[in-house]
């Protein structure tokens, strides 16, 4: 397949730029077999059976948006110059790989200042706008200064019409989201739907919950160039799936329940950790797995995402899963029928296209 078979038309006023409020009351589009059924997120728990078991992503999102200087150098400088960085992925106690707009400002030895005294010496630059960062500080002295010079990493789509503020600090954060598992630089925005009272609504269902880590990298925004897929690489990420949760994946498929991820990162987390029989692994480590039409799915039966961007190797996944033709006309109804878009937007539930949906 190629690229151009995952485009489709998307006015920009679908966009979305706040969440909804309570962020429970989004809509939900249930791609079933059958057809398409319009229905809120807070209907999820009727949708879903008892026995179901519910994947999230743990993963905490770092204000990993730092706008810095790169002082006046002393040759062929010019003067100061002010540097946009969104970190993407840590490569040491005090490295971190980022993306630096304007890149062509930077030349590896120049220094960066940001807020609070902090400071990071470019040590090299890469294709893309890349370049890695060494800071003057290492663990958690630089996770602190992280969090009180950095914002909300918003993606592009939003932070090219309106800067990130205070509320951005909540909205872009799940409610389940561990303080000890901070790493992401952009959310697992499925699980922003979540409430309290939608999860206490799940458990009185008997819709079991279990969580996992993948550490979200800027890498998911990055659009694809090449017209044939087989020649992308995706960034790897990190994750870390305990024992108890691959004990209770298993243990669930064993009993008949069907495994829902919530969102795109729980879903390649489990299929990276599957064996060919379906059986997760416990295990800590990295994944580039890129899932396109044609793709075998060893565990997940269900899919809850938002919308994804046209052409994105998001929108293949769903794809993957729930059949071509039938997202295809899932996206086209979303847009008519008024849906919001992308990481504040509404979401969907979809089901593997091999995989019957028992009537509710």
């Amino acid at each position: 397949m190629k690229l151009s078979d995952f485009d489709f038309a998307l006015p920009e006023d679908r966009i979305a730029l706040r969440p909804a409020r309570p962020r429970d009351s989004a809509r939900l589009l249930h791609v079933k077999e059958g057809g398409l059924e319009d229905r809120g997120v807070l209907d999820l728990p009727e949708l879903l059976q008892p026995g179901d078991l519910l994947v999230f992503n743990d993963t905490r999102v770092i204000p990993a948006a730092l706008t810095g200087v790169r002082p006046a150098r002393a040759q062929g400088g010019g003067g100061d110059a002010s540097i946009e960085i969104n970190l993407h992925k840590r490569d040491g106690e005090a490295v971190w790989r980022a993306f630096a707009r304007p890149a062509k400002r930077l030349r590896e030895g120049d220094a960066v200042r940001f807020d609070g005294g902090l400071t990071a010496e470019v040590s090299e630059k890469r294709d893309g706008g890349e370049i890695v960062l060494v800071f003057d500080r290492s663990g958690v002295a630089l996770d602190a200064a992280i969090v009180a010079a950095g914002a909300p990493p918003l993606p592009p789509y939003i932070a090219s019409k309106r800067a990130a503020d205070m509320a951005d600090l909540e909205d872009y954060q799940t409610i389940y989201a561990a303080p000890d598992k901070a790493g992401s630089v952009a959310a697992p925005t499925a699980g922003l739907h979540f409430t309290d009272r939608l999860l206490a609504a799940l458990e009185a269902r008997g819709v079991k919950q279990a969580r996992l880590t993948l550490h979200v990298g800027a890498g998911t925004f990055l659009p694809v160039k090449t017209e044939t897929l087989d020649e992308h690489r995706m960034h790897a990420e990190w994750y870390s799936l305990s024992k108890e949760t691959a004990a209770a994946i298993n243990a669930a498929r064993e009993a008949g329940g069907r495994v829902i991820a919530v969102g795109t990162t729980s879903l390649r987390t489990l299929e990276s950790a599957a064996d060919p029989d379906g059986t997760v692994r416990a295990e800590a480590r990295e994944t580039d797995i890129f899932i396109t039409p044609g793709y075998r799915f060893r565990v997940v039966d269900g899919l809850m995402t938002n919308f994804h961007l046209p052409k994105s190797t998001l929108f293949m996944l769903v794809c993957a899963l729930a059949g071509f033709e039938t997202m295809h006309a899932a996206y086209a109804h979303a847009v008519a029928s008024g849906y919001r878009f992308f990481s504040y937007g509404d979401s969907s539930l979809l089901w593997r296209s091999d995989h019957s949906v028992p009537a509710t």
